[in-house]
């Protein structure tokens, strides 16, 4: 089965770029393309695709507003794009609930991948976006939201906690499988009962709450 994309840029060669190099591919088909945010939540409810690649800067409705409605109204998947991995929007957008980030210059093998496997349900963040931007975003904003995850963690178990915060370091499965001195099928059960006791839609949002909920603090090392 194919996975169904929706392209959103307002730069119509960049979107036509991406189009054609994700309708290429055998596993992929794109449903629509979008010019500004209002018209990407329209094309999302009419075509329900698996992923919406979308700009963060829009004109009409910005991509921040953009992706709040549509991970609110739909499981679609949402892998943002941005110009600059410094960008002062990464923050907000993972909140909105973007599972992953790329530069507009990304390679072409690399999108391709990307698409696969935020669509297939895990997060993916460029690698000039690292978890230490994210840290240093989500120290920002923690004050205002600590108390609230940090009670929600609670519900954690000390094993569940652990996980979290390695997730949060930016460990893959298999190390924190090897850390723990446990199996991977072990820590995916770990990580499955993290996003579901915390209502997270994926790892995306876990480093997220665990930054907010003084799990981790920016500098923790790796």
């Amino acid at each position: 089965m194919s996975v169904r994309v929706v392209v959103a840029d307002d730069q119509e060669l960049v979107r036509a770029g991406f189009s054609m190099i994700l309708d290429a591919q055998p596993d992929i088909e794109v449903v629509a393309e979008a010019g500004d945010g209002a018209q990407a939540v329209e094309a999302v409810r009419e075509h329900r695709p698996d992923l919406l690649l979308l700009d963060i800067r829009m004109p009409v409705m910005d991509g921040i507003e953009a992706a709040r409605i549509v991970c609110a109204e739909s499981g679609c998947r949402v892998l943002m794009l941005t110009t600059f991995d410094l960008d002062d929007y990464v923050y907000d957008a993972l909140r909105a609930g973007a599972s992953g980030f790329l530069l507009k210059d990304v390679r072409r093998d690399d999108l391709v991948h990307a698409v696969r496997v935020v669509a297939a349900g895990e997060s993916l963040l460029a690698p000039s976006v690292t978890t230490k931007l994210i840290a240093d975003f989500t120290s920002r904003a923690a004050p205002r939201l600590a108390a609230k995850t940090s009670e929600q963690l609670t519900a954690l178990t000390a094993r569940e906690q652990e996980t979290l915060r390695m997730i949060a370091r930016g460990l893959s499965n298999a190390e924190i499988a090897q850390a723990m001195v446990v199996s991977e099928h072990t820590v995916k059960t770990h990580v499955s009962n993290v996003l579901t006791k915390l209502g997270l839609r994926d790892r995306a949002q876990a480093v997220i709450a665990a930054y907010e909920g003084g799990l981790t603090v920016p500098g923790d090392p790796r």
